[in-house]
């Protein structure tokens, strides 16, 4: 709306801009429910176009004018801005009438360190001076001084607010966006596939678009234009072209976010999540626990007939969840992490931070699971080195942190011990 009547402006050699403030007022709110901006960051974009235009026309260079408009009244006033000063922070120097000229042009050339900038006397006024105006003046402060208002404003004032307006306006929505956003960092949102750009996928949130990276997405997933989806907001950065929102699919805080929607009792803190491992698209690991008697962690996350564990499988795209119960004992936390495989014994090295854990030996194959996966969740999960042993000899060696075996070593390794059995 105010870029369209600043557009009209445009059409006549001299406009009444003044005269149409009251459909600048309209327009203010009109803009701030189409925005979404508050009342108060629309009027100043208002002022602040206002103000150029009057700068434009009546104002001088280097002056700071200021325009302060009054919603009610449908007027503005204009006022002229000077900073007071004195002799400790500027230079005074006498000037001949060729130097006045050019005094704003030569300033920034006068600002060398250990200088002072030179007296302006377009935007600065003396102390003196300034009390004279008023008693309670003192360094420092800003002194107003009224300006005549103007009725009339030409053509290339009017295209100067139009470009003050859609700039401003378009800075107000980003940091809106920014800020609304940020709140939300480190959640789940819902969104829809806007755009699909070579592997890079643009999910509009509402407000804003983020962008999902390959290295985000779920292994195997497809995304198709209009399809909803459920995403993780990683991380929100602002820039000259608006927030920038990183999406994730593959997280692992996005599995736990989702358990906190779908599970009441983790919502409210009855029980809590101690540790999650994940391979995006493939298997979770999830452990879980609780401090309050009668309540058992595991069911609460599982649901009814599975109810609410199936609702985040099917919003994963069929990722397979391992939800098992934490314990302050590494020995039992250990073999309920390799689950589904039974544990006969587990020996802990504690200096080592290394666990050796004997199966039986037709739970080889599911303890290390498809190219080692099993075995090395559990690691992740634990924290714990995990050397997987038969009754008779090692099998398999999953470390916590990034794992030094290919997944085709563990494989290997996996596929000689299935032959042996």
């Amino acid at each position: 709306m105010a870029k369209k009547i600043v557009q009209e402006e445009e059409n006549d050699d001299q406009s009444s801009l003044s005269g149409r403030l009251g459909e600048f007022g309209s327009a203010v709110m009109q803009i701030a429910d189409e925005k979404s901006l508050s009342k108060e960051k629309v009027l100043e974009v208002v002022e602040a176009a206002l103000a150029a235009a009057y700068k434009k026309d009546y104002g001088k260079k280097g002056q700071v004018i200021k325009a302060r408009f009054d919603e009610v009244a449908k007027a503005a006033d204009f006022f002229l801005v000077k900073e007071v000063v004195d002799e400790t922070t500027r230079e005074f120097v006498e000037e001949t009438e060729e130097e006045e000229g050019v005094e704003v042009a030569r300033e920034e050339f006068d600002t060398e360190e250990g200088k002072l900038p030179r007296f302006n006397r377009e935007r600065d006024i003396t102390l003196e001076d300034a009390k004279k105006i008023k008693k309670s003046y003192k360094l420092g402060d800003f002194v107003e001084l009224e300006l005549e208002s103007q009725d009339t404003f030409g053509r290339v004032a009017a295209q100067t607010a139009k470009q003050v307006i859609i700039q401003r306006i378009r800075e107000a929505e980003r940091e809106t966006m920014f800020e609304e956003y940020k709140e939300k960092e480190g959640q789940v949102v819902n969104g829809i596939v806007q755009r699909v750009e070579g592997r890079n996928v643009f999910v509009d949130l509402g407000k804003s678009v983020g962008i999902l990276f390959p290295s985000e997405q779920i292994e195997g997933e497809n995304y198709r234009v209009g399809q909803h989806l459920k995403v993780f907001l990683v991380r929100v950065e602002s820039d000259t072209k608006g927030p920038g929102l990183l999406l994730s699919r593959a997280n692992p805080a996005m599995v736990e976010h989702l358990f906190t929607l779908e599970v009441p009792e983790i919502f409210t803190g009855t029980v809590q999540i101690k540790a999650i491992s994940r391979e995006a698209g493939s298997r979770t690991k999830i452990a879980v626990a609780t401090s309050e008697e009668g309540v058992d962690p595991i069911g609460s996350c599982v649901g009814q007939k599975g109810t609410r564990v199936q609702a985040i499988i099917d919003e994963l795209g069929g990722e397979k969840i391992d939800i098992i119960e934490w314990s302050e004992d590494a020995s039992k936390f250990i073999s309920a992490a390799l689950s589904p495989a039974k544990v006969l014994g587990v020996e802990l090295f504690e200096d080592e931070m290394r666990a050796v854990v004997t199966v039986p030996h037709d739970q080889l194959s599911l303890a290390i699971g498809k190219r080692g996966q099993n075995v090395r969740l559990a690691a992740k999960l634990t924290g714990w080195k995990l050397d997987v042993v038969s009754n008779d000899e090692p099998v398999v060696e999953a470390e916590a942190e990034a794992l030094e075996a290919t997944s085709e070593d563990i494989e290997s390794l996996s596929g000689e011990e299935e032959t042996e059995a």
